[in-house]
């Protein structure tokens, strides 16, 4: 079904809408919220493969009453090929993302609108505009589509921050929303020069152009247009120079926000990075950047998490970091390894929203995240420290969970391209990774109490919130043992791609 392909952004968009409209009345916002985030996971799952042409406009050579109307020198060129409309792609790739995406957004919702009595309906309005822009990211085959909608979720992650009301949330929402007025319009600019090259900004267009001796891709227009796109990427999915602050994005967010927003930088980061790869590929240096700014985020963001005090921007960190590992299976460039930088992108989409959730359950009953001031909370909360546990092994790549077997597949696609120092430093930063973490999880949890700390020890945590961490646990085992239900299609299609 086709006609599902649209309805995946629209239905996120009317829902944002709506709870604007009702904002202020918890019962129908809890409600319309619940039933949408219900819906999001459920449309992708049922959805065929195929494509949307919006208003019908397929490509001059499909329509052959309007190509004969035309002048030969046009109908026989290579403009008759191109779409002359917005185009969705809806793949196995599209189809696994917003699936998982869907999940994860059900889960942090669904979280929120059950702790809270009253909840606020413009915080949710911002939700679902960012996840209809991510949605939309994933589908679209147009360049400057996806311009529009990097700005949407720029601009709600600034708002989710600002909505959440934590402590310093104005400052760091500023920095972001200043910088995004950097990154936002280099990429417009980098945009503008294909579209004046190619007279397309249809992503399979550009290509054709590209790959038809059209456009010369080593021509100072075509490589300054990569550097402004590259460089919004690098601002979107916070590689650096953007690390600290997308840090800092995380700490101050919700909790169940947080887990949200890692999803869009895992989306974003898939998105237009392989739109990078289909178009940029054919300069021989642009793996090496891809390759560079990874090694950069991930090194960076390890030695940050060991210097932070607060355990909101520790995960932050590292979160930050292990997004570099997609990176590095974009980089290397082999079917096998943009497989497994895929499937690390999805593993890491679970995993985040299982720390970012479980960590955030500690501020239920302490007022503090600063690490020197925490301790001996097993003992309030065992099962929730165990599940936290679990997740933070998976995202170190301890086996048998899913990190553990995208990380084994970048290292293998590494050593079988020729990049045996590339997984020796994957290996290492996977240590270093698990022991932030282990570090972390005794400061917390298994260190004597310190006298000084109030504990709320009657405070019950939600069983939404118990059952979202446990379900992401799940998937996370699931994807270790059978992680073939998602690789072989997503390797099927990076076949298809490159």
């Amino acid at each position: 079904m086709n006609e599902l392909i649209p309805l995946m952004v629209i239905i996120p968009i009317t829902c944002a809408l709506l709870l604007n409209l009702f904002h202020g009345y918890s019962k129908p916002v809890k409600y319309l919220s619940f039933v949408v985030a219900l819906i999001l996971p459920i449309i992708p799952f049922l959805a065929n493969y195929g494509l949307h042409f919006f208003g019908g406009h397929v490509p001059l050579i499909d329509n052959s009453l309007l190509l004969n109307q035309l002048p030969s020198n046009i109908s026989s060129s290579i403009i008759s090929n191109f779409h002359p409309g917005i185009v969705y792609s809806f793949n196995s790739l599209s189809k696994i993302f917003i699936f998982f995406f869907g999940i994860v957004t059900f889960l942090a919702i669904f979280s929120y609108i059950s702790q809270n009595k009253k909840v606020s309906g413009a915080y949710l309005f911002l939700i679902f505009m960012g996840v209809a822009a991510i949605v939309a990211l994933i589908l679209t085959d147009d360049i400057f589509n996806m311009y529009i909608f990097f700005e949407i979720s720029a601009l709600t992650q600034v708002g989710i921050i600002l909505a959440s009301k934590i402590k310093n949330n104005y400052e760091v929402a500023l920095k972001y929303l200043f910088l995004g007025s950097i990154g936002g319009p280099m990429m417009l600019m980098g945009i503008g020069f294909l579209l004046g090259l190619v007279g397309s900004v249809n992503i399979a267009d550009i290509m054709l152009a590209i790959n038809s001796g059209f456009v010369d891709p080593l021509s100072p227009l075509f490589l300054l247009s990569f550097g402004l796109i590259f460089f919004g990427w690098l601002y979107s999915v916070g590689l650096p120079p953007f690390h600290v602050i997308k840090a800092s994005v995380y700490s101050k967010a919700l909790p169940s926000a947080s887990a949200i927003i890692q999803g869009f930088s895992v989306m974003t980061f898939i998105a237009i990075g392989l739109i990078i790869i289909r178009i940029f590929s054919v300069v021989k240096f642009v793996n090496a950047f891809i390759i560079f700014f990874s090694l950069a985020g991930m090194i960076l963001s390890l030695v940050l998490a060991l210097s932070s005090n607060d355990f909101r921007k520790t995960i932050g960190f590292l979160a930050v970091g292990e997004i570099g590992y997609i990176g590095l299976g974009f980089g290397i460039g082999t079917p096998l390894s943009i497989t497994a930088g895929l499937f690390q992108g999805l593993n890491e989409l679970i995993i985040s929203a299982l720390l970012f959730i479980g960590f955030g359950t500690i501020l239920y009953f302490v007022k503090t995240s600063k690490l020197s001031k925490l301790g001996g909370l097993i003992s309030y909360h065992p099962k929730i420290a165990l599940f936290v546990l679990i997740g933070g092994l998976a995202m170190a790549g301890v086996p048998p969970l899913n990190g553990f077997q995208s990380k084994l597949a970048l290292v293998q696609s590494a050593l079988s391209a020729g990049y045996p120092e590339l997984a020796v430093i994957m290996i290492l930063l996977s240590i270093i990774t698990f022991t932030v973490f282990v570090n972390v999880f005794h400061r917390i949890y298994l260190k004597p109490k310190p006298l000084d700390l109030e504990v709320k020890p009657d405070v019950v945590i939600p069983r939404s919130t118990v059952f979202s961490i446990l379900i992401l646990l799940i998937i996370c085992i699931i994807l270790g043992i059978i992680p073939n239900i998602v690789t072989t299609p997503l390797f099927n299609y990076v076949g298809a791609l490159i």
